[in-house]
């Protein structure tokens, strides 16, 4: 695999980390948390992340991608990680990329997503259960885990003042 599939997988595994980070541990209420009309909620936000996914797994595979409509939270996460595996199997296997330089791929669809995973955590600040920080740069961060199972927090910082 060359370093800009490694790359791309890493960002995926990023991507992964930092959405569970923003869900781990909020209400279950937080799923349907509307911020303003208009605004999309948790679950709609993880659906689309699913879709930009799914979009961008076309490039490797060909077709076209809708994410399923999933009545509970929990499954619609499930699937997004599902989708991301996917896609990073793809790279892995070196799949051939139609149409799209691997920097195209991360400058939209993988860049939309993590730009999502802000607004996850947005809103749990919002919704009024914010995530504590940490040193993202010390974070446990792997290509080999793009599942809902994310490590905790290396090195979380001790004084928030959003703390609740």
């Amino acid at each position: 695999m060359d370093e800009r599939r490694q790359m791309l997988r890493h960002f995926l595994a990023a991507l992964a980390y930092r959405t569970q980070k923003a869900l781990r541990d909020a209400p279950p209420e937080f799923a349907s948390f509307r911020a303003a009309p208009k605004v999309r909620t948790p679950h709609e936000l993880i659906r689309h992340m699913d879709s930009l996914m799914g979009y961008a797994r076309t490039h490797l595979i060909g077709g076209i991608y809708r994410p399923p409509e999933l009545p509970e939270f929990a499954q619609a996460i499930a699937h997004f990680h599902e989708v991301l595996e996917d896609l990073a199997r793809h790279l892995e296997t070196g799949a051939p990329l139609r149409e799209i330089a691997p920097e195209i791929l991360l400058q939209g669809p993988f860049s939309d997503a993590m730009t999502h995973a802000g607004q996850l955590a947005m809103l749990r600040r919002l919704a009024g259960s914010p995530v504590p920080p940490e040193n993202f740069v010390l974070a446990a961060i792997s290509p080999e885990n793009l599942g809902p199972n994310q490590p905790l927090p290396v090195s979380p910082d001790k004084d928030w003042p959003e703390k609740p």
